[in-house]
């Protein structure tokens, strides 16, 4: 997660000779969680991550949004859906720039590996530093989209930043139908540019999106008595159309 390096620790030996200068032994230290930069951005991240946001289940990721904007003396707003927008005044002498929106989902893909106990609807999720990575410990991290909501908060809680008016949106139920999305309202955001925070690669900004849309499709059958035979033969040529396949 972050693009320094691993700083190295100087060992010095004792095995020499008499008199001879101590003989430096270079090795690796490893990083920890306090040495990932932006240190504000992974702050609020590993905050983040003690709190549980399933799909569906956000209330207590948005009961956390509104703390934190109670706790700045932000504007806070949450919608119907359980959108919550954070509003910032522009720095003095900015408030006539163009009020820009910064968004990104806050549910996560809830996973985890078959060996690990662990429950979405209570339990944080384990972070651990493996090399220059950050991972969770046998679960999904949820850095999809944490880490745009970390960013947002860190530029929140960050006075020395100059800018415009800011509108920080956090929408809910990304991961399993865009809900949040959907639902927004007419009126909720006044901004005039909107930037989203969960795109897939560091560095690059996309100009458009394709965008989702869910399809229901009907259709009718008509139930006749399956041939003898008729799955054994089906399976063999499957089985054989794979083979020619691969």
């Amino acid at each position: 997660m972050s693009s320094d390096k691993s700083s190295k620790l100087t060992i010095f030996s004792n095995k020499r000779k008499q008199n001879e200068p101590p003989i430096p032994i270079i090795k690796e230290k490893s990083m920890e969680k306090k040495d990932l930069k932006p240190a504000g951005v992974f702050k609020y991240f590993e905050e983040i991550c003690q709190v549980p946001r399933p799909s569906k289940k956000e209330e207590k990721i948005i009961a956390y949004l509104k703390a934190f904007g109670a706790k700045h003396n932000l504007e806070t707003n949450v919608d119907e859906a359980g959108n919550v927008l954070i509003k910032k005044p522009a720095t003095p002498g900015k408030e006539n720039f163009q009020t820009v929106i910064l968004q990104s989902h806050i549910d996560m893909v809830c996973e985890k590996n078959n060996d690990v106990q662990h429950d979405f609807l209570t339990d944080p999720i384990e972070t651990e530093i493996d090399g220059e990575w950050l991972k969770a410990k046998g679960t999904t991290l949820g850095a999809d989209n944490g880490i745009g909501v970390a960013t947002e908060l860190a530029i929140l809680a960050d006075d020395s930043i100059e800018h415009g008016p800011l509108e920080c949106l956090f929408t809910v139920d990304e991961e399993t139908g865009l809900t949040g999305a959907f639902e927004l309202k007419e009126g909720f955001m006044s901004g005039d540019i909107l930037l989203n925070l969960d795109s897939e690669d560091e560095g690059e900004i996309f100009i458009g999106c394709a965008g989702g849309i869910d399809s229901v499709a009907e259709f009718s059958y008509k139930e006749v008595e399956v041939p003898a035979g008729f799955l054994l033969q089906s399976r063999s040529k499957r089985t054989e159309r794979r083979t020619l396949r691969w």
